[in-house]
């Protein structure tokens, strides 16, 4: 490991700077960023372990790994992700990145505990996302964990209409035009924006996304929020998002090399048990422990457990050797 100033073995770039952030040589671990939620439990505690703060309310995502204003990931020595991207992109994210537009890292990661159901929502796609003072946003879900009987609601029943669908707002029947899938640990759904859904209770999900935090409410089971008064719904802007030709989506299988999402914004792949190596040297990508454990090069991770693969680790760092049963996901975009 590096120790110190002068003592950087450099990456290629010749601005790394890597001799004062020796954490870059190894997987780059984050705070998780706690959300309370009237939707959410303590799953996060009995199923992976976590201490969660605020014992008497109920926590319903876990933000892994986010450069958001008001929600910033920063590593055990303090360094934040906006940081890293805007600081040191070539040693952290690769010199492919160094023109990347993005003012902050594009994607979001979260894992999502649903003791109840979730808003029936939608996310904007681009077309109307500015329009409407938005951010788009697709996304995509693993489910760690399923109760019997617990449900997913994606998008449109066949034959459901927009004047259909605007009638069921009306009469508080929403629920009875979005599909309904009974998911089983293991299984992954694509959401890309204009996509209708929800969660529903019994699920621990991980979700990758774009690095957006736009919903818009179309129904949320007639309940009242922690305050006691109705959380607000956006049913005009649902209806401008909503893809009206979207019928029962299917799940996503995963393909012979493991890959379960690839579109425009990211490429997420499944890995399970045994042994092999995290992308190569020069690319970075984020692992997410999803079941068992797992150690890449000396570092030992636990299911829950997310970090960046910097860009200048070597390849002998990059070697997994994962427990029996174990299963993770690399993301990148």
């Amino acid at each position: 490991m590096l120790t110190g100033k002068g003592d950087c073995q450099g990456c290629g770039t010749g601005i790394c700077g890597l001799s004062e952030y020796p954490m870059f040589e190894v997987p780059l671990r984050f705070t998780p960023l706690y959300q309370t939620r009237i939707w959410g439990g303590r799953r996060l505690e009995t199923l992976l372990g976590r201490t969660l703060p605020e014992s008497a309310l109920p926590c319903g995502e876990s933000w892994e790994i986010s450069d958001r204003v008001q929600e910033q990931s920063v590593t055990g020595q303090g360094i934040s992700l906006h940081e890293l991207w805007t600081h040191h992109r070539a040693q952290v994210f690769g010199e492919a990145y160094l023109n990347h537009p993005a003012e902050r890292f594009p994607l979001l990661m979260k894992i999502l505990d649903a003791c109840d159901d979730l808003s029936i929502q939608v996310h904007p796609p681009a077309s109307v996302a500015a329009e409407l003072g938005g951010e788009p946003k697709t996304e995509m879900w693993l489910v760690a964990h399923a109760e019997p009987g617990a449900r997913i609601y994606v998008g449109l029943r066949a034959g459901v209409t927009r004047a259909i669908f605007e009638k069921a707002i009306a009469s508080g029947t929403v629920a009875e035009c979005v599909h309904v899938i009974e998911p089983r640990a293991g299984d992954c759904l694509f959401i890309p924006s204009g996509r209708i859904h929800a969660i529903g209770a019994g699920l621990l999900i991980y979700e990758i996304q774009q690095n957006s935090d736009t919903t818009y409410r179309v129904f949320d089971w007639n309940r009242t929020g922690l305050d006691g008064t109705p959380r607000a719904l956006h049913v005009a802007e649902s209806l401008q998002s909503i893809d009206f030709t979207d019928f029962a989506p299917a799940l996503q299988l995963p393909k012979a090399d493991g890959t379960l999402v690839e579109c425009l914004h990211f490429q997420v792949r499944l890995g399970r048990s045994g042994q092999g190596k995290l992308g190569v040297k020069g690319e970075h990508l984020t692992l997410a422990v999803v079941h068992g454990a797992l150690s890449v090069g000396s570092i030992d991770f636990r299911a829950g457990d997310f970090a960046i693969i910097p860009a200048c680790m070597s390849e002998e760092s990059r070697h997994i050797t994962a427990s029996a049963g174990a299963s993770w996901l690399e993301v990148r975009f």
